[in-house]
């Protein structure tokens, strides 16, 4: 499984070794998958290696993707730097962010962050924060910060956030209301 999802990771990024994403990918990756190691002993010393690798790509990529995070298929970094994601967050499958993203908590004093539905687009410097669900199909523009709902097939542009229906949405698309 962890072979298998860091192969899914690279085609993603398009066979591109090298893009930070991947390599923060892969570590994430590592990180969930030493769970299962038994016995106990075993997945300390993993667990050990692990948080000396997130440290270290979180250093040289500017990411912080702990392996706490919950994501979907085909999750795509495509810059480095300034990427910060809550352990509390959930991202569905397909979903892109890039540079200076920021998912999570609105209030330290309440742990929740985002839930992020599936084909979600974020914008470069994009904050997404607190106990809010991004729909299916939405995109983020870049600089956005959100602090609400958004509903399926809608974009969420400027500080703070309006949402507004896509123009590009299929015309038998299921939208919901903001």
């Amino acid at each position: 499984m962890l072979f298998s999802n860091i192969r899914a990771d690279l085609s993603a990024h398009g066979t591109n070794r090298g893009a930070q994403g991947f390599w923060a990918l892969v570590v994430y990756r590592y990180g969930c998958w030493r769970y299962t190691v038994r016995p106990t002993w075993l997945r300390k010393v993993f667990s050990l290696f692990y948080h000396v690798l997130y440290k270290l790509v979180q250093i040289l990529t500017g990411i912080e993707l702990p392996c706490e995070v919950q994501i979907g298929h085909h999750f795509v970094i495509d810059h480095f730097g300034g990427i910060v994601i809550s352990g509390y967050a959930r991202f569905g499958d397909h979903c892109r962010i890039r540079s200076g993203v920021v998912v999570g908590l609105k209030n330290v004093d309440d742990p929740c962050a985002p839930q992020i539905g599936n084909h979600v687009d974020i914008g470069t410097g994009a904050k997404v924060l607190g106990n809010i669900r991004i729909g299916n199909h939405v995109v983020i523009g870049a600089n956005a910060v959100v602090l609400q709902d958004v509903p399926d097939w809608y974009v969420a542009v400027g500080v703070p956030a309006v949402v507004k229906p896509r123009r590009d949405r299929p015309l038998n698309a299921e939208v919901g209301g903001p």
